[in-house]
């Protein structure tokens, strides 16, 4: 026997996918991201499943602790979980010219449209009509971006659409706190990629902190020091 167990409560709204759609591929970046974005789901009645392709997360310790994460908390939920390739040689290659391009510029295009790519093709070879996303949860993130790269994924395709969602709205943005803190989920401190992770640490040694530890930091743990 496979039952989902209960969501604890929440006043939410009944989300509709487009075409009111109930199977969805849902593309993670990782657990606090889509924490929210899953319990919404269940909390919905939507047949989802994750699908964790993120070739831009690096060092390769970072990518396997947020995708384990991930894992772990698909499976308390037993969502299926599709671990695509760590290809981040072909992530590299992708983004030669782009090393010193800024966050939300032509590098984080080509990294959003390279996941969402892969993303969309898994889909219409195996039967989701539907593909959303996680990313576009974090207000550090633009939403028009991500969602003008999901749009041009699945394009290609007639038997998938991109479901564009604001899971930011209603109090998305708080809950996906509020579940990180609950579930002690890792707090990454960097967008992902090995050029964030450079901006960031020179940002940091500019203000006085010292630079980012892989592994370190989890939500919840500043509360629990006072």
């Amino acid at each position: 026997m496979n039952d989902k167990p209960e969501v604890t409560p929440i006043d939410r709204p009944v989300l509709n996918p487009p075409g009111g759609e109930k199977k969805v591929l849902l593309h993670s970046c990782c657990a606090p991201c889509s924490g929210e974005v899953m319990e919404a789901m269940l909390a919905s009645g939507i047949d989802f499943t994750i699908f964790f392709y993120n070739p831009n997360i690096h060092p390769k310790k970072e990518y396997e602790i947020r995708k384990n994460e991930n894992i772990a908390f698909a499976e308390k939920h037993n969502i299926p979980f599709i671990d695509a390739d760590y290809d981040v040689d072909n992530w590299f290659e992708r983004a030669k010219g782009m090393e010193m391009d800024p966050e939300r510029g032509r590098r984080c295009t080509m990294c959003f449209d390279m996941r969402f790519e892969r993303a969309a093709l898994y889909a219409h070879e195996h039967g989701f009509p539907v593909l959303t996303s996680s990313l576009g949860i974090s207000r550090w993130k633009n939403m028009n971006q991500i969602n003008d790269c999901g749009h041009r994924a699945v394009a290609p395709y007639d038997d998938v659409v991109y479901w564009d969602f604001n899971w930011r709205k209603g109090g998305g943005s708080a809950r996906m706190i509020e579940i990180s803190k609950r579930e002690h989920f890792y707090q990454q401190e960097y967008c992902g990629c090995a050029y964030s992770l450079r901006d960031t640490n020179h940002w940091r040694k500019s203000q006085g902190r010292p630079p980012i530890k892989i592994g370190v930091k989890y939500y919840g743990d500043d509360e629990e020091a006072e």
